[in-house]
């Protein structure tokens, strides 16, 4: 922490893509102060295994894929971890499940976060209104400012 500043605490939500890799590098790029404190946050979903046509088949299967599963996000929390070293930025990794928008939310609350930065997928308004947006819900029930970081291939379409 820099002397006489206060430290700010950033959250960022991560989930392995390129648009939270995208959000990652532009508060980095744009905004990030020496004396922030950064959490990156991975909230699993777990549809591939609950939507697999081999659930209602085999209990193994299930205990086999969610192993599976289990490993990836490990894999992924390390890589996490790995990039807070990187930039040699203070922080730490955190995962929780759950419905991510309201698990991020909740999570920026219990941390004491000053901001929020995410990603977007850059859906379609009507995609969007369909099946709801996780920075939408971010923007809406945030109780901290929110910073949605718009993928460059995204950014002409809307």
């Amino acid at each position: 922490m820099a002397e006489g500043k206060p430290e700010r605490v950033v959250l960022i939500a991560m989930d392995g893509s390129e648009y939270s890799d995208y959000a990652f590098e532009w508060y980095w790029g744009n905004i990030h102060k020496d004396n922030d404190r950064v959490i990156l946050l991975h909230v699993p979903e777990y549809h591939t295994v609950v939507q697999s046509p081999m659930v209602m088949a085999d209990v193994t299967v299930i205990t086999e894929m969610l192993e599976e599963e289990e490993k990836r996000v490990k894999k992924f929390l390390e890589s996490l971890g790995q990039k807070l070293k990187d930039k040699k930025v203070g922080g730490k990794v955190k995962s929780v499940g759950g419905n991510p928008g309201e698990v991020i939310c909740k999570v920026a609350t219990d941390e004491h976060a000053n901001m929020i930065v995410t990603g977007t997928r850059g859906m379609g308004k009507i995609r969007r209104t369909f099946l709801g947006s996780i920075s939408d819900y971010i923007i809406h029930h945030a109780h901290v400012p929110v910073l949605v970081a718009r993928h460059k291939d995204h950014q002409e379409q809307h």
